[in-house]
C-alpha cells in the first residue's frame, strides 16, 4: 500500500495551447512525445530558443491572431482567416485595415462595452440586495 504518485502528462496539442504556440510549427520532438507538468513549467519559466522565436515571429494559433488583431476567433473566421498567421502577416493586415477587420473590431468593442454594462448592473443589484 504505497502511495506512488504518477507523473501527470499532457498531449503536445494541450501543451502548445497552454504555451500559446501553433503545434505544427513546434519541433518534431515536442510534437511526437508527451509533456509532463514539470516540463511545461520549465518551458514557461525558461523558454528555449525555438519557443521564444515562435512566440515572437509565429506562425501564431488563431486565439493569438485574434488577440493581436483585437477581434474574436469567430470574427477571424467571418473575415476569411482560417490558418495560422505570422507576426509579419498580422502586421500587414493591421496596416491594410480591411473593412472586415474594422467591422470586427467595432463589434468586439461593442461586446466589451456590453459586458461592462452587465457587470455594473449585476454589481448594483447585489449591493441593493445587501442593503435590504
Amino acid at each position: 500500500m504505497s502511495s506512488h504518485q504518477s507523473t501527470q502528462t499532457m498531449k503536445p496539442a494541450t501543451a502548445a495551447k497552454k504555451l500559446g504556440v501553433y503545434l505544427d510549427a513546434t519541433p518534431a520532438e515536442f510534437r511526437d512525445g508527451v509533456v509532463s507538468r514539470a516540463e511545461l513549467a520549465a518551458l514557461q519559466s525558461d523558454p528555449p530558443q525555438w519557443l521564444v522565436a515562435l512566440r515572437a515571429d509565429g506562425p501564431h494559433p488563431r486565439p493569438v491572431v485574434a488577440q493581436k488583431l483585437g477581434v474574436s476567433i469567430a470574427g477571424l473566421a467571418r473575415g476569411g482567416v482560417t490558418e495560422a498567421l505570422t507576426t509579419e502577416q498580422i502586421e500587414a493586415l493591421k496596416s491594410e485595415n480591411p473593412e472586415w477587420l474594422q467591422q470586427e473590431r467595432a463589434t468586439q468593442a461593442d461586446v466589451r462595452k456590453e459586458n461592462v454594462r452587465i457587470k455594473k448592473k449585476h454589481a448594483d443589484q447585489a449591493s441593493r440586495r445587501a442593503e435590504d
